[in-house]
């Protein structure tokens, strides 16, 4: 059995042309072509309405549409049906006008002969079959996307609500204007799932840990990450377990956790951390670093800006060796202090130079505003990385989360 014949309308009011036109495809095969043939426009898109065609093959020039609006409101009305174009030497430009437009080819009037008008008809209805494969790929991948967006954004409503809702009280009850430690956070995510988190929660009446994290890269396999540090921390700071008031013990559960679960998913990730211990009845911190950057403590009462453990070696990143073990340090704690723990994306900025915001111009716009509330200097920070990078938009994810501490003792 053999192909099945293409079915061509030819739109053409010249007898002459039609009959020239006929006798060509008839040279060759015979059912290899069914030519159906109008001479009117309008009675072309009645046709086409009502039958299956393969191919249009149009002249520009009828009785009652000429020029390139014959080509528009054929295309307009049957956009799937590939079209060439027939024209006469002296309409050429028309023609190649109605191809950048969307007709398939043209073929100029008396210069073809049977084997280039069927090669034209062919490569029209290939290529516009491959268009409208392509088109149907495209809006099955707009409506994949229009999906994982949906899903990224409502990972991300997720991930945001696993941040604080609300900082804890020292001692607990109290309203936070009298409490003996008082916190402030911010998050800017880069990207619809970010890789940074921060955590705060009492230790006991009178002691409170904060762990900030950074985890390398965005997307979905930060997001999970963060994730699942957030679970061993549930795991590890519950009271039966005793690990989270000694921030080197903490840090090192933390990270052979890590290890086990990305080697179980044979993948290479890397988290920073920075956890900090605040000990009112001691008046004293305690911390521990893995790969993290050092967090500044503001001392009001002295007007000075210092980073906490900058004379202490820190340990590796989270999740790259299993046997590490982190060191716990210990540093006095003052009323009046304000311990600033933030993720690298809010100093490594750059401006259009290339030039890195860097720590030493953190260092001294903290100096600047030290005298703001938290939120305020978070707020003043923010503001001058962002005039000194000249975009709105950071290129990392920014946290910042501060605690304040109002007495000790």
């Amino acid at each position: 059995m053999g192909e099945k014949a293409i079915r061509i309308l030819l739109v053409e009011d010249d007898s002459d042309d039609a009959v020239l036109l006929r006798r060509t495809l008839d040279e060759g095969p015979r059912d290899q072509f069914e030519l159906v043939h109008v001479e009117r426009l309008n009675v072309a898109l009645t046709r086409l309405k009502e039958q299956t065609f393969d191919v249009v093959l149009l002249d520009l020039s009828l009785p009652d549409s000429r020029g390139l609006a014959t080509f528009r409101s054929l295309h307009s009305q049957t956009s799937a049906v590939p079209v060439v174009v027939l024209t006469g030497l002296d309409d050429e430009t028309t023609a190649i006008t109605a191809a950048k437009e969307g007709a398939q080819d043209y073929v100029v009037k008396g210069q073809f002969n049977r084997g280039l008008l069927v090669r034209a008809i062919r490569y029209a209805i290939e290529r516009k079959r491959a268009e409208m494969e392509l088109a149907n790929y495209a809006r099955q991948l707009r409506q994949k996307n229009q999906q994982m967006q949906a899903d990224l954004d409502l990972a991300r409503e997720v991930q945001m609500a696993l941040l604080p809702q609300q900082f804890p009280t020292f001692p607990p009850g109290v309203a936070p204007k009298d409490s003996a430690l008082t916190f402030c956070g911010c998050y800017e995510p880069a990207a619809t799932l970010g890789g940074d988190y921060y955590d705060v929660f009492p230790l006991s009446n009178s002691t409170a840990g904060v762990l900030i994290c950074d985890v390398m890269g965005h997307g979905v396999r930060a997001g999970l990450l963060t994730a699942m540090i957030r679970a061993l921390m549930e795991e590890l700071t519950a009271p039966a377990n005793g690990v989270a008031a000694d921030p080197g013990r903490l840090l090192t559960q933390i990270n052979r956790g890590l290890t086990v679960i990305l080697k179980q998913a044979g993948t290479t990730l890397f988290v920073t951390a920075f956890y900090l211990v605040a000990d009112v009845a001691r008046g004293q911190f305690r911390y521990a670093n893995a790969g993290h950057p050092y967090p500044l403590l503001v001392r009001r009462s002295l007007k000075t800006v210092e980073l906490v453990g900058e004379d202490k070696e820190p340990g590796p990143a989270l999740g790259l060796f299993e046997d590490a073990v982190f060191k716990t340090f210990e540093q006095p704690m003052a009323a009046g202090d304000l311990a600033m723990l933030f993720t690298d994306g809010l100093f490594e900025a750059e401006g259009p130079s290339g030039e890195i915001f860097g720590e030493k111009r953190l260092l001294e716009a903290t100096q600047k505003h030290l005298d703001l509330p938290v939120k305020g200097l978070f707020d003043a920070l923010l503001a001058e990385v962002r005039q000194f990078s000249q975009q709105r938009e950071l290129a990392d994810d920014v946290c910042m989360v501060g605690m304040e501490v109002a007495r000790v003792g």
